[in-house]
């Protein structure tokens, strides 16, 4: 795999936004069989580069914030590489009430965020019913602000009742887009086939989607990868979340190596050039593998980061995967640490609710 070809196909990925499978396979194959560390950094430059230019044609320098407030951690589903499966009995398990979500953006939108992200487990106790009234409240005192649910998968009906509430975006990481990985990643009752379909019902009914994966997971290939970034180019989602792959001491993937830091900041740099105008999060997973993993993923093309607005009482509670960054701290903190870190590499966090481009 020679540098010249990288560069063939990294030039045709910033001119056509896409590639086939096999020409995302051979890209990845290409900067990661290489051996000399020299090439790597140049390979890795390179692509960088690119990623921000076509960031900051879009975006320029501006970084949009997302609140974050999970505000349940049961969970009816037993995914092997989730600190909140089902069996794990280690957990100690909450619920924010209605009020407390609602003080969570009373707090937020004074510190100048415009996107509340309500992230859950699937959890019954909250139906569609409770969920509507949540959304319906936020959306009635703070109209400029968007709304984002991310509670997994639900029926189209629950959707369309969402939707008409208030929510403007819906979160879904796909996880992988293989069907025998995915069922390495996931207990016989959940299928990729619903898995999409829900994402497909979120598309068609006018949501701004976002889908993702981890990377790193336990029997991914390059050609996994391959496979996630054409369902990726099929779905044509608004946002994109990946991170690394990190273990949690209490699931079956206790054992298993985390992701790396330096394939996850390599895919975002692809996703920048293949999505131009997609929210591409630098995720609290890299700002843990790495110190400045967030910086890195904002270099590396990503244009979002979603700071903690939960009650730190129960943020240690909401562990989807070990040492968790940013789990004690106040959210004016966080988010006065997040500014100082984005102004330190040239960016500005921005006051806008951060909608898709057109």
């Amino acid at each position: 795999m020679s540098l010249q070809r990288y560069r063939e196909l990294l030039e045709e990925l910033e001119q056509k936004h896409r590639l086939t499978k096999q020409e995302y396979e051979e890209l990845l194959m290409c900067r990661f069989s290489t051996v000399e560390p020299g090439t790597q950094q140049k390979m890795d430059q390179e692509l960088f580069e690119k990623a921000r230019r076509t960031q900051q044609q879009v975006f320029g320098k501006k970084i949009y914030i997302r609140g974050l407030i999970e505000f349940t951690n049961y969970c009816r589903n037993n995914c092997y590489y989730c600190g909140i499966r089902r069996d794990n009995q280690k957990v100690e398990r909450y619920r924010l009430t209605e009020e407390q979500i609602f003080n969570c953006c009373v707090e937020g939108y004074a510190l100048g965020y415009r996107t509340f992200v309500l992230q859950g487990g699937e959890d019954a106790y909250f139906t569609d019913q409770r969920i509507c009234a949540i959304v319906n409240r936020i959306k009635s005192k703070f109209p400029d602000c968007a709304v984002t649910l991310s509670i997994g998968e639900r029926s189209r009906e629950s959707y369309e009742l969402f939707l008409r509430a208030g929510t403007d975006r819906y979160l879904l990481r796909h996880e992988t887009a293989d069907e025998m990985h995915y069922s390495q990643l996931h207990p016989a009752e959940l299928s990729l086939k619903r898995r999409k379909q829900c994402l497909k019902d979120l598309k068609e009914l006018g949501y701004q989607v976002g889908a993702g994966f981890m990377v790193g997971t336990p029997g991914q290939t390059f050609k996994h990868l391959a496979e996630d970034l054409e369902f990726l180019q099929e779905l044509q989602p608004h946002m994109i979340g990946i991170g690394p792959f990190i273990s949690h001491k209490d699931t079956p993937f206790a054992r298993e190596p985390n992701g790396s830091v330096e394939e996850t900041l390599f895919l975002l740099g692809v996703l920048r050039l293949s999505f131009p105008k997609a929210m591409l999060p630098a995720t609290t997973a890299l700002g843990t593998l790495a110190g400045d993993g967030r910086e890195r993923g904002i270099l590396a093309g990503a244009n979002v980061i979603m700071p903690n607005l939960s009650p730190i009482a129960v943020r240690e509670q909401y562990s989807l995967y070990d040492n968790k960054i940013c789990t004690g701290e106040e959210s004016a903190q966080c988010f006065q640490c997040i500014r100082n870190r984005v102004e330190s590499i040239g960016y500005e966090i921005v006051v806008e609710r951060g909608d898709y481009p057109g």
